[in-house]
This record gives C-alpha cells, sequence and structure tokens, in this order.
C-alpha cells in the first residue's frame, strides 16, 4: 500500500540524515458518531432531513479536502523538451541534473514514484523564497514553507536533523530570504546521495534517454 511504502522511504531518507527527528503525526479524529438515530427525532428513517444535511457537509468536506491537496501541488517547471546531450549530462553530476527545469522536472518524476517528491517542492520552494525582496512577502512564504515542510503535523515534512530544526525554529523569529538555507543544503544533500543514484538507473531515467538516443540516430 502507498502509505507502507511511504514510511519505508521516509525511514531511508531518515538513515541517510544520520538523526532521527520527531516523526511526522497527523492525529486525524474522526468525532465521536451517534448512532444512525436522527437528532431530532427516534426513527432511524434515511430519509430523515438531519441525516441528508450530515451526509451533505461529510461530502463537502471530502471535496475541499481533494481540491485542497491538489492545489497544494504545484505543476512542473515549464521547460523546453531536454536534449540529448543535456540528458547526457545529467550523468555527469547532481548539480548539472538540477540547473535545468528538465532535469528537475525528470527527477521530481522519479521522486514521485517513491512518495519523495516533497523534497523537491522544499527546494523549489526556498529558492522561489531567495528571489523574493518585499518583507512582507517573505514573511508569508517563509511561513508557508515552514507550515508545508517543517511542521511535524504536515503530511509533506522532509527529513531534517535537530540541529537544523533549531536554526529553523530561531530564524522564524525574524525571516528571511535565508532562512531555510541549512535545510535546504540538507535536504539537497540527501536527494544527491539518497535518490539520485537510484534516479540514473530508473526506467524513467532509461527511457528518456533511450528515445533521445533513438530520434539522434534517426536524424
Amino acid at each position: 500500500p502507498m502509505g507502507s511504502e511511504r514510511m519505508e522511504m521516509r525511514k531511508r531518507q531518515m538513515s541517510a540524515t544520520q538523526e532521527t527527528p520527531g516523526a511526522a503525526q497527523a492525529p486525524h479524529s474522526t468525532g465521536n458518531r451517534g448512532s444512525n438515530a436522527c437528532c431530532f427525532c427516534w426513527c432511524c428513517c434515511c430519509s430523515c432531513s438531519c441525516l441528508t444535511v450530515r451526509n451533505q457537509e461529510e461530502e463537502r468536506a471530502r471535496r475541499t479536502s481533494h481540491e485542497l491537496q491538489a492545489e497544494g501541488i504545484p505543476n512542473c517547471e515549464e521547460s523546453p523538451a531536454p536534449t540529448l546531450e543535456e540528458v547526457n549530462a545529467w550523468a555527469q553530476s547532481f548539480d548539472k541534473l538540477m540547473l535545468t527545469p528538465a532535469g528537475r522536472n525528470a527527477f521530481r518524476e522519479f521522486l514521485r514514484t517513491e512518495f519523495s517528491e516533497e523534497n523537491m517542492l522544499f527546494w523549489m520552494a526556498c529558492e522561489e523564497l531567495k528571489q523574493e525582496s518585499n518583507k512582507s512577502v517573505i514573511e508569508e512564504k517563509a511561513r508557508l514553507i515552514y507550515e508545508d515542510y517543517i511542521s511535524i503535523l504536515s503530511p509533506k515534512e522532509v527529513s531534517l536533523d535537530s540541529r537544523v530544526r533549531e536554526v529553523i525554529n530561531r530564524n522564524m523569529l525574524e525571516p528571511s530570504q535565508h532562512t531555510f538555507d541549512d535545510a535546504q543544503l540538507q535536504i539537497y544533500t540527501l536527494m544527491h546521495r539518497d535518490s539520485y543514484p537510484r534516479f540514473m538507473n530508473s526506467a524513467i531515467y532509461k527511457d528518456l534517454l533511450q528515445s533521445l538516443s533513438e530520434k539522434s540516430i534517426e536524424a
């Protein structure tokens, strides 16, 4: 199941950082549900108006949750199709892979299969934060990054050691473009050491390389 695979990936990432931060927990209380009996009467009929209202509210909550999840995952970066030379360069170093939008998109697609796409999303959010100069915008973006990727209550929490978390908590007292620099470097290193080698051996990379090679031969 997806949940167990994500847990295995999180364990491997925590092992790669050589220090285990607090486990992410996202308790969701379903509340105390009563019997099927109407709250205004003793009947259990399905046509009762209060049951209809409750069902509508539950459906609305489910729909809102799905919409928020979809909005919370930004689309891939716009980029031209990679050339054979570019794809070959990705194998030379992780830095070259991360330098191009096409490389980041391909790597992000691979991370999604391992349920660790949040690492790339966090890195990209930090890069975007560095481009800001407006103080109020910086504070708002820093708050969102913290809630999305640092908070232990977030399902997209990234694996960071306790030292880096302490630095972030101090920096959040007065957020700047560089609030998450230490954390961004740690996640970059984690992706380099843990995910990049597997990406180079993945079907995603090999299929792309083969496709471009065949097109090059045909041309």
